[in-house]
């Protein structure tokens, strides 16, 4: 075949494949497009996004959750809160610090202080922070760090914050929430109105996924063993966040007792109560992962009088009783949870 038809021939199949794609990108049929990393160190991240159009936004959500943890990170020992727990004194070097500071002393408020970001050194002590060595405390160790402990004693204003020296602030009960807030924020900003963001396992979702529903994510059986998995129910989000914490899978054994990661900041001492977890729904994650937190410091009959009294608030809190799962829904939770294993289901 002479090369002047190849030419011709190679020209025609390109424009083509052009008009087709050109045709594709301009469909009126939505795509869900999924962006996935890791942030806060190795913590997983996935945003769905379900669009018309193809958006270049992966790089703008790294960028966001770049600019958290350089402000948040206690790890990152430049950051701004690793700045203020050395110098005991801030000036706001980002938009982001206040604004969780406002939340937390909200809810520390709520929770009469069971929520509590000054809690770390207490929860280091029992062997839950980043020394995982294990020496149960005793009580003149834990009553030194309590004159150290206590978010009341945290002063701030809109560009300003302070402490007494050797205090310790962690946002790392109500960090997760808030990136995925900051996330969701910058996906609505490009005029994204469904999708689903995750960091960790917490959750924001908007609008429908691809088949037009709402989103669907599921519960954890509290009951398993602790490096297995079993889905109890499958729930749907509409238009709200959820954050989930659980005495189930943060424990050790120590001559025949077991310590669970709660810690309760008003006493320093290992929290254990029937409350296996509490999953929380609010508008913001924030909100939820905050008082999901805060609920298992306090305890069931104090969660629910807390839920039931804000009406921003949804919870679903499973709690053992005679070696089976019960559990108290929310009423507003109710529609949307569909349940997969009746038999040790109970409300």
């Amino acid at each position: 075949m002479p090369s002047r038809a190849i030419r011709v021939i190679g020209v025609l199949l390109f424009a083509i494949a052009f008009v087709y794609f050109i045709r594709l990108s301009n469909s009126d049929e939505p795509t869900q497009q999924e962006f996935t990393g890791q942030t806060m160190g190795t913590i997983p991240y996935t945003v769905k996004v379900i669009s018309k159009e193809s958006l270049p936004i992966s790089y703008g959500i790294d960028s966001v959750l770049k600019a958290f943890n350089q402000s948040l990170s206690t790890y990152i020992p430049d950051s701004e809160i690793s700045t203020f727990n050395r110098l005991d004194s801030l000036v706001y070097e980002s938009e982001m610090f206040y604004p969780v500071l406002e939340k937390s002393r909200e809810i520390h408020e709520a929770t009469a202080g069971a929520f509590d970001p000054t809690v770390g050194p207490l929860v280091n002590i029992w062997g839950f922070g980043p020394d995982k060595s294990i020496d149960v405390p005793d009580s003149t160790q834990i009553d030194s760090l309590l004159r150290l402990t206590g978010f009341d004693r945290i002063l701030f204003n809109t560009s300003f914050v302070a402490k007494q020296p050797g205090m310790y602030l962690d946002f790392s009960a109500i960090a997760k929430g808030y990136a995925i807030d900051l996330v969701a924020e910058f996906v609505e900003a490009k005029g994204v109105t469904n999708y689903l963001v995750e960091i960790g396992g917490e959750l924001r979702a908007r609008g429908k996924n691809l088949k037009n529903e709402s989103w669907s994510i599921g519960i954890d059986d509290p009951l398993v063993a602790k490096n297995e998995r079993k889905i109890l129910s499958i729930l749907e989000l509409n238009n709200l966040s959820l954050a989930t914490s659980g005495n189930y899978r943060n424990y050790y054994e120590k001559d025949g007792v077991v310590y669970a990661h709660i810690i309760d900041p008003r006493t320093g001492y290992n929290r254990t109560h029937n409350l296996l977890s509490a999953s929380v729904f609010s508008s913001d994650c924030m909100t939820a992962d905050a008082y999901a937190t805060g609920f298992m410091v306090m305890g069931l009959k104090a969660s629910i009088k807390v839920v039931e009294q804000d009406p921003g608030l949804e919870a679903l809190l499973l709690f053992q009783e005679n070696g089976e799962i019960k559990s108290y829904v929310s009423p507003g939770l109710k529609p949307a949870i569909k349940v997969l294993n009746s038999s040790n289901w109970e409300q």
